[in-house]
This record gives structure tokens, sequence and C-alpha cells, in this order.
């Protein structure tokens, strides 16, 4: 509800499993049957009185599921405590986690179902934008990045088939969505190794998504590597975001320590994205829409409640 009164362009929900197996943890949310719409349409409809448009991550964690709270004193769920055994393009286990079980050709094409039945669970729920997660070493990042995937099928060895599964799913997902309604998918750039996924296969991923009827993507990078030689500092994805955006033709956002209004608004007036991402400095602070567009001398809708606080007149 703050997020909400805090007059921000778009939401969106956090990456929500098409499956009970897709969460990442025990805690997290799905959206695999039609008792879960209920609680989201409350959610949407609070954000929608406050003018504000609705987003959520559609998900598959892949080998980095089955985890216990972030708080919690140990990494990994048992089957007592509710967990489970994860899955993935091969049967290797990400880092300090449990080896999960190579997904069969019938278990994929199942899974691309649970995404498109997972989406048309959003639009019911009144959710605005769809967004397919395949970032951060999540399911379809394990199958597109080389690290991970060392299938021998059609889902595996070449770019190619290495993208196939993200590539049916999109499909999928915008075949059973209106078309009015706008989808996006988050990949994760590089894995900033050599070896691994590059900032090209982005590109070149990013022109057949555009072809599928994706309108942006939303651009962050690693996760797949526990250890990726990755220098977080202010701004530091959004090269990738420019370069999909100019090479690719297709809408970006850029993610990634964006925390200030300068520094979001050069962004996209100087052409690197259409939209800024932000995650951290929301949570800090759920009006910093408000704050940033009095200091950048832009006059927005405020809920009337909060009206008074302007110092724009």
């Amino acid at each position: 509800m703050s997020f909400a009164t805090g007059a921000p362009g778009l939401i969106m929900a956090e990456a929500s499993g098409v499956v009970p197996e897709g969460r990442i943890s025990i805690g997290c949310p799905s959206m695999e049957t039609d008792v879960k719409v209920n609680a989201f349409r409350e959610m949407n409809d609070f954000a929608h009185s406050h003018n504000v448009k609705m987003g959520i991550q559609l998900a598959h964690a892949g080998r980095k599921a089955s985890t216990m709270l972030p708080w919690d004193d140990h990494r990994i769920a048992s089957p007592s405590e509710g967990g489970w055994t994860p899955v993935s393009a091969s049967a290797l286990p990400y880092h300090g986690m449990l080896e999960p079980h190579a997904l069969s050709i019938n278990e994929i094409k199942d899974l691309v179902g649970a995404f498109a039945s997972a989406a048309l669970r959003a639009v019911n729920a009144g959710f605005d934008v769809v967004e397919i997660h395949a970032a951060h070493g999540y399911l379809f990042h394990q199958f597109y990045s080389p690290l991970s995937n060392q299938r021998t099928d059609e889902y595996g060895g070449s770019f190619e088939n290495r993208v196939r599964f993200l590539l049916e799913t999109i499909k999928e997902v915008r075949r059973v969505i209106p078309d009015s309604m706008p989808l996006f998918v988050r990949i994760s750039a590089s894995d900033w190794v050599p070896e691994g996924w590059t900032i090209e296969e982005s590109i070149e991923l990013s022109k057949l998504m555009k072809d599928l009827g994706v309108d942006l993507v939303d651009v962050s990078s690693g996760g797949n590597l526990h250890n990726a030689p990755i220098k977080a500092v202010p701004g530091f994805q959004v090269p990738f975001a420019e370069a999909i955006r100019a090479q690719a033709g297709i809408p970006t956002s850029a993610v990634g320590l964006i925390t200030e209004a300068k520094q979001a608004e050069e962004i996209i007036t100087s052409g690197k994205a259409d939209a800024a991402f932000l995650a951290r400095a929301m949570i800090r602070n759920p009006r910093w829409a408000m704050a940033a567009a009095e200091e950048l001398g832009v006059k927005i809708d405020w809920p009337l409640q909060f009206d008074r606080g302007r110092t724009l007149t």
C-alpha cells in the first residue's frame, strides 16, 4: 500500500512461481490456481484506485528453488519444512544448493503451459503488465546459459536450442493475454565471464523476442554464477540496456544501483533506456517517485492526503 500511495508509474509484484515448485522459497507466492488470484486482485484494486499500474513477474526458480526464508538459520528447506527437489536444464547444482532433476522434454512442455495459465490468471487478477522472469540464474537463464545447460537434445547446445524454452513460453503467453497488454521479459544480459552468456547473445535473443510480441526487455545481469566478477557501481548495468535498445530495436528498462532522480532522468533522456526500474531505493523510500518529481521540478498527481506536503505549487 505504501508503494501505491507513492505515485510510481508501475509497481512490479515479486517473482511468483507458475507452479509451487517454481517458487524460490517456501514463503514465496505462486499462481497455479484460481484461488491465488483473489489476494492479488484486492492489491491491484487498491493500486488502481490511486491511478497506479500493476505488473507481476511470472517465474520459475529452477535449481535455485526450495529455500527457507532469508532470515532462517539454514538455507535449504527439507521435505518436512515444505521443501522439494528442484529442477533445471541439467543436473548441475547451483553453489551450495541441491542437485536438480534435469527436466524431460514433456516436463518442459508442461511448464510452457503453466506459464500461459499463470499469465491468464494474472489478467483475471487485474494486472496491467505481465513480465516473464528469465534472469538472475532462474530456470530460463539456466537453459540459455551454457554454464548450466549441458543438454544434447533440442533444448541444449546451440544458441537456438538454448533459447527455445523461453521463446516457446513467450509465444504461448503472448497468445493468451490481450493484444493490448504489455509483455515484458527480464533477462540477465551477461554472465560476466567469457565462457558464459554474453551481451551479444542477449541482443540476438532480444531481436527474436521482439518478433514474438515482447514490448520491453527488462535488462539485468548475473545470478547464474555465484562468484561472477561483478563490480556493482551506480548504473553498472545501464550499458547492457543501451546496447540492446540500440542494436535490437526494442524498448528496454535499466536496473541496478539507480538511486537518484537526476541519474534516472539522464538514463531516459539520453536514450540509454526507455525506463528506469528501482527496487532497493523504493524499499528505503516508498515515496521516492514523489520526491524525485519534486527535485526535477515536475508536478505529478499525488494522493490528496499528501498534497499539502509538496514543495512545488
